[in-house]
Formats: C-alpha cells, sequence, structure tokens
C-alpha cells in the first residue's frame, strides 16, 4: 500500500518494503525532482506512464527544494502527498527519510543503498543547477545525492550496471555559465557509451540536455528549461523497453 514517508515512518519498515519488491517481476523506476520550478512537471511525466503501471513500479525522491514547489500552491502545482495517488507510485521520500526518527543501529539498511539496489533507472528531472554542481562533484549531502553517489557504475556490485539519467533545468545566465558546461563535461565523461566491436556499454550518465529556447518563469528568455516532458517519458519507456502502446 503506497504511504508517504516521512519523520514518523519507520525506517525498518522502509527497509523491508524495499527488500521485498527488488524481486517482484517488476520494472522498477526511480525518478526524482530537484529545486528547479521544472519539478512540477513530475505529475505529468509520472501521469503518462501510467499505461505500463501493470508493470512498472515507481517511486519518487524529493529534495528539500523541490517540495517548496509542490505546496498546493496552484493546480499546476499540487502538493507532495498527492503524488502518492498517481498510477504506480508506491512511496515518497525525502531526506527526512534517510535515517527516520531513531538513531541507525547495526541490521539495519541504509535507505539510499536500499533504493540503489531496488531501481533499475534513476531519472533526475529536473536537476538543477545546485544538484547537477554536487554530482559533479561527488557530495552527497542529502538523500538524492548519496544515491548517485553510491550507484553502483559497472555493475560489479549488485551484478548489474544501471544508468542514471538526469533532464537539465535551469536559468538561461546559469546554463550559459562557465561552470555549467565544465560540470557538465563531467558527466558526460561518465556517459553511457557502446563499442561498436563488441557490443558493450561502459558508462552509467545520460544527459538531456535543456530546450534551446523557451521564455522562463522568471522571464528570461534562452535556453536552461527543462527537455519537454512528453520527450523525457519517451526516453524513459525507451530505456526500460516499455511500448507505448502496452
Amino acid at each position: 500500500m503506497s504511504q508517504p514517508i516521512g519523520p514518523d515512518y519507520d525506517v525498518d519498515g522502509i527497509s523491508e518494503v524495499l527488500t521485498a519488491s527488488r524481486h517482484d517481476n517488476r520494472i522498477h523506476l526511480l525518478i526524482a525532482g530537484t529545486g528547479s520550478v521544472a519539478v512540477i512537471k513530475i505529475p505529468r511525466i509520472v501521469g503518462a506512464l501510467s499505461p505500463h503501471v501493470h508493470k512498472l513500479s515507481i517511486r519518487v525522491i524529493l529534495t528539500a527544494n523541490a517540495r517548496r514547489f509542490l505546496a498546493g500552491q496552484s493546480a499546476e502545482q499540487p502538493t507532495v502527498s498527492s503524488l502518492l495517488s498517481l498510477p504506480g507510485v508506491e512511496a515518497v521520500y525525502d531526506d527526512s527519510a534517510e535515517w527516520g526518527p531513531e538513531p541507525w543501529r547495526r541490521g539495519v539498511d541504509i535507505l539510499h543503498i536500499s533504493l540503489r539496489r531496488w531501481a533499475d533507472l534513476l531519472v533526475i528531472a529536473p536537476l538543477s543547477a545546485n544538484t547537477l554542481a554536487k554530482l559533479a562533484n561527488g557530495l552527497s549531502d542529502n538523500l538524492l545525492t548519496s544515491v548517485c553517489r553510491a550507484w553502483d557504475t559497472d555493475g560489479l556490485v549488485d551484478g548489474q550496471r544501471k544508468r542514471i539519467i538526469v533532464a537539465c533545468a535551469m536559468n538561461t545566465a546559469m546554463w550559459r555559465h562557465p561552470v555549467t558546461a565544465k560540470q557538465i563535461r563531467v558527466l558526460e565523461d561518465w556517459s553511457v557509451r557502446r563499442n561498436e566491436q563488441t557490443g558493450e556499454e561502459t558508462g552509467w550518465f545520460e544527459v538531456l540536455p535543456p530546450q534551446a529556447t523557451k521564455v522562463l518563469a522568471c522571464g528570461d528568455a534562452g535556453s536552461g528549461a527543462m527537455m519537454e516532458w512528453t520527450e523525457i517519458v519517451k526516453v524513459i519507456e525507451d530505456r526500460l523497453g516499455l511500448r507505448s502502446d502496452d
């Protein structure tokens, strides 16, 4: 049964549910939102995946800043708890779920490790400038960045190499800033690549660039807006082998 994850939720229960569901014969999508106004597109992305719920399980991670855009301010900004009513969504996590209300003790799984093991694919849409900087520099100061830092990049730990897809979204000037290009190059160095001769794939990141030109919510015009959410849905379906006519 879906239920919100918060500071009053037993961390033992989270771990038990994730462990039990790892072998449920469903495809596991972990979708995350960071502190960009584009996070209001997550309900649309999840809703568009509803034809696949018979074989798709979805869990959501929201950073503290992402939650600020989902407080029921308007029809396009629903509450965080309302995400649980979307088809296929099993749980919504934030930073308070990482350790739970009680101190960690030996024998209890750690959430960011359990989520890494559970997920077949992690999609961060949107990826803000701040979280981009954290990922490029290896920081792990919240639940989402901890999942990314603990990702099994070559499949030698969990026995399966899986990818992280990020859809960048930020103000035009932030996107054009020289440090952004530098940080994007770091992620591109980790990008999935296929050896044409052997067919072997390496890497684990896939970067979805922002739209070339758009008037942003802040009023600036130019590049920086997240890729159209319908296109992100198509990428998810393709990478998970989901047919649009399911």
